[in-house]
């Protein structure tokens, strides 16, 4: 992560339960809440999540950080860089 030290994350979408696209969409939505250079992450369970979300960052030119699992699926998280 050059320039920037590990840092939590500023928030958290709550999407396990949901089958993709529904996480990225959630997390589309919610991005805008935390400044640039820093980090949201978003709960998903859907086995598809742990493809889509780092594809998505990739697409969108935002930073994937990590996948960190959790008891129910996996917390991902995304550095917002715009």
């Amino acid at each position: 992560m050059p320039g920037y030290p590990p840092q939590a994350p500023l928030v958290t979408v709550e999407a396990v339960g949901r089958k993709c696209p529904v996480p990225i969409i959630m997390l589309a939505a919610r991005l805008g809440e935390v400044p640039i250079g820093s980090v949201i992450a978003v709960t998903a369970d859907d086995p598809a999540a742990r493809a889509d979300i780092p594809a998505w960052c990739r697409m969108k030119m935002h930073e994937f950080l990590a996948e960190e699992p959790l008891e129910r699926g996996s917390a991902f998280h995304i550095r917002r860089m715009y």
